[in-house]
C-alpha cells in the first residue's frame, strides 16, 4: 500500500496504525499534487513492491473560501484549481500509464455533489468538482481499449477539515456548518471506495453519490435544532 499527502507526522502515524492492525507493507510519500516534478519523481522512483499500482485513489481536494465571484480571493481559487483538477491529473497521468501497460487498474476520483449541483458562493470550488466529473468520464473513454474501471464518489456534508479549511481556520464557522443534522464521515467515504474497489472484475460502478439522509440536494437541508 502507497500512502501519500503533504504531512509526514499523519503518513508516519497512519502507515503505523495500519501495518500493526493489518500487518501491511506501506511506503509512505511527502509532496503536493500542485507539484508535478514531486508527482512525476515519487511515481518513478517507487520500490519495485511497491511500482504496479492496481488502485489510484485520487482524494485531495479542498474548498477555500465562500464568496461571490465578484469577492472571492484569486488565491483561494488558483489553489482549488491547482489541487482539484491539476493535481489529479498530474497523479492519474503518472500513474495510469503502468496500468495501461499491466492492462488492469482501477481509478477512483473523490468528486462532490457539488459536481453535479451548484449552489450560491461556490462558485469555484463547484467548476472544479465538475471538472472532476467530466475528467472522470473522459477518461473511462479514453482508456475503452483496456480492463481499466473508472469511478468516481461523490459525497454531500461530511464532517472532516473540510469546512475548516473552507473557512481559513475559522472553528465555530466551520462547526456551524453541520449544526442540527448527523453528517457523513470519513469512514462513510472509505466504505464506498471499498465497495466499488472490491466488486468482480466485470463489474464497474461508475458513479455513487452519498449523502447524509437529511441532506436532500446540495443546498437543501433540513436541520432538526
Amino acid at each position: 500500500m502507497i500512502l501519500a499527502a503533504r504531512r509526514t507526522d499523519r503518513l508516519s502515524s497512519l502507515a503505523a496504525e495500519l501495518t500493526e492492525r493489518w500487518g501491511v507493507k506501506i511506503h509512505v510519500g511527502a509532496f503536493d499534487v500542485r507539484d508535478r516534478a514531486a508527482v512525476e519523481l515519487f511515481i518513478a522512483e517507487l520500490p519495485a513492491p511497491f511500482a504496479n499500482i492496481a488502485i489510484l485513489v485520487n482524494n485531495a481536494g479542498l474548498a477555500r473560501g465562500y464568496a461571490p465571484v465578484q469577492d472571492g480571493e484569486p488565491d483561494d481559487w488558483e489553489e482549488m484549481i491547482d489541487t482539484n483538477i491539476k493535481g489529479l491529473l498530474y497523479v492519474t497521468r503518472a500513474v495510469v500509464k503502468g496500468m495501461i501497460a499491466r492492462d488492469c487498474g482501477h481509478i477512483i476520483n473523490i468528486g462532490s455533489i457539488a459536481g453535479h449541483q451548484i449552489y450560491p458562493n461556490g462558485n469555484v470550488y463547484c467548476a472544479t468538482k465538475w471538472a472532476v466529473n467530466a475528467l472522470t468520464q473522459s477518461l473511462a473513454i479514453d482508456l475503452i481499449n483496456s480492463r481499466i474501471k473508472v469511478s468516481t464518489v461523490d459525497p454531500g456534508m461530511v464532517d472532516t477539515e473540510f469546512s475548516l479549511v473552507r473557512f481559513h481556520g475559522d472553528k465555530q464557522r466551520a462547526d456551524a456548518t453541520y449544526t442540527g443534522l448527523k453528517p457523513l464521515t470519513a469512514d462513510d467515504i472509505a466504505d464506498s471506495v471499498l465497495f466499488i474497489a472490491t466488486r468482480p472484475e466485470y463489474v464497474n460502478i461508475r458513479e455513487i453519490i452519498l449523502t447524509t439522509t437529511d441532506q436532500r440536494s446540495v443546498n437543501h437541508v433540513k436541520r432538526r435544532v
